[in-house]
């Protein structure tokens, strides 16, 4: 007589804790793909840099650049900086036009902030508007060289 019993109530039980489980849903929307080549999400792709230059904040985003991305950058934006040339990585030449021409700059800012390969992010070292101003910084390499280059010799 409980037989009957212990087995109504462990098929019951079972009834129970199968309607209770979730099954994993399809996400709602699909996950986001990038369409760079360096794997920047889109909705950072197409930011646009909110910050107009100051002089204090484009000398403010020369140290940074000197304390955080000389080393491997180079001082002046070469890529040629003391740790490249240890680790013989090849890195960008940004007082080159081209080296950035087909990257927005919100992809260069989601770089600084998240890092990309043995770069390591700026994370929660920099505020936003410092990394936007790092990135008009460094696009600025590119109108200096060829600014200096346009100059004839003295």
């Amino acid at each position: 007589m409980l037989k009957p019993f212990l087995i109504a109530s462990a098929l019951a039980f079972l009834g129970v804790s199968a309607l209770c489980q979730e099954t994993p849903a399809a996400p709602a929307t699909p996950p986001a793909t990038t369409s760079n080549q360096f794997n920047v999400p889109p909705d950072y792709v197409s930011k646009v840099n909110p910050v107009k230059p100051t002089a204090e904040s484009q000398a403010y985003a020369k140290k940074q650049y000197g304390w955080d991305c000389a080393m491997c950058h180079g001082d002046n934006g070469n890529g040629k900086g003391d740790v490249a040339a240890d680790q013989k990585l090849q890195l960008r030449d940004y007082r080159d036009p081209l080296a950035l021409k087909s990257m927005s700059d919100g992809e260069i800012y989601y770089i600084i902030e998240k890092g990309k390969g043995q770069m390591p992010s700026e994370g929660d070292r920099a505020k936003p508007d410092q990394i936007w101003n790092l990135v008009i910084y460094i696009r600025k390499m590119a109108n200096s060289a060829a600014t200096a280059s346009a100059q004839p010799p003295q």
